[in-house]
């Protein structure tokens, strides 16, 4: 197969997730942040890329976002939330945030493929996104791409539709937030 021909496929794959995904659970999160003092974003590996282009866009909107475990991340409260992007949902590391986050009086959310998961349990929102997990070998959910590659590709996408259905509760457009894109250049 050509190059071009596995980027359809994978196009179609992400054409099919959108309906694996409930709205409940997204307008949950939506809620979520807009309720929330300030936002953390946690993930490890690729998606904790994922959340940190979400923390971005949500920087861009002008709310109060942070990704865990960088230098200038403040501390987290009561009125805060804490969004985890985990396939497993097993990654000790992520529970252990979960668990302080929760002993802390924090909202847990968690976007994963494993709802029932460690931190799904832990978790006040979960949204369920199809996907299959690093090792395949034990999943009803077909891919052709590699450990979790559908997953991270959907988490970011995911992601950047609750920026949008933000922006809308929000009044924003595209003009504003480039108002507090970095000028540095």
């Amino acid at each position: 197969m050509q190059t071009t021909q596995y980027l359809g496929e994978i196009i179609k794959e992400l054409n099919r997730t959108a309906d694996f995904i409930a709205d409940e659970e997204a307008e949950k999160l939506v809620n979520g942040i807009l309720e929330a003092k300030k936002i953390f974003v946690a993930g490890a590996g690729r998606s904790g890329f994922m959340s940190k282009s979400f923390a971005m866009r949500m920087m861009h909107m002008g709310l109060d976002a942070y990704v865990v475990g960088e230098t200038i991340t403040p501390n987290l409260e009561q009125d805060d939330i804490l969004i985890i992007g985990s396939g497993s949902g097993e990654t000790r590391s992520l529970v252990s945030m979960a668990e302080k986050a929760k002993s802390l009086g924090a909202t847990v959310a968690l976007v994963t493929i494993f709802p029932e998961s460690t931190i799904g349990q832990l978790a006040d929102i979960t949204v369920k996104l199809p996907g299959s997990p690093k090792d395949q070998s034990d999943n009803g959910y077909k891919t052709i791409q590699p450990m979790g590659s559908l997953f991270e590709q959907t988490l970011l996408l995911f992601y950047d539709a609750i920026i949008l259905r933000c922006m809308e509760k929000k009044g924003l457009d595209s003009n504003t937030m480039f108002k507090r894109h970095a000028n540095l250049e």
